[in-house]
């Protein structure tokens, strides 16, 4: 289960922000996407958790977005984060029109569980 936690400029557009959330849950799963956690497309609530942030009046930030992605370390994921990280970038600006967005993949080794 990915936890995604994006950062944002506060002349970022509500519109903007919403399209960026409505499109995140599918290419974050289709850029973590292993053997040892497939995607099939049919994304549950807690498939993925997603947190929004407006940037405070300390921050320090270049860009308009910053994606922070964290999903469970496999080596099938950590063999190419570099190309997955890559891709993702580009399919959120092509899905939602963003030019400055920085997005950060990290793996670590960890593990979930979730009620019902």
């Amino acid at each position: 289960m990915p936890l995604v936690e994006v950062t944002y400029a506060p002349d970022v557009p509500e519109s903007t922000l919403r399209e960026l959330g409505a499109v995140l849950p599918h290419l974050v799963s289709q850029a973590v996407e292993c053997p040892e956690e497939p995607y099939d497309g049919d994304l549950q609530p807690g498939d993925v958790e997603i947190r929004f942030r407006s940037l405070g009046p300390l921050d320090r930030c270049g860009l308009d977005v910053v994606i922070e992605v964290r999903s469970k370390w496999f080596e099938s994921r950590a063999a190419d984060r570099q190309e997955r990280v890559d891709g993702l970038q580009r399919d959120i600006t092509t899905a939602t029109g963003l030019g400055d967005v920085g997005v950060y993949l990290s793996l670590p080794v960890a593990a979930w569980s979730q009620g019902d």
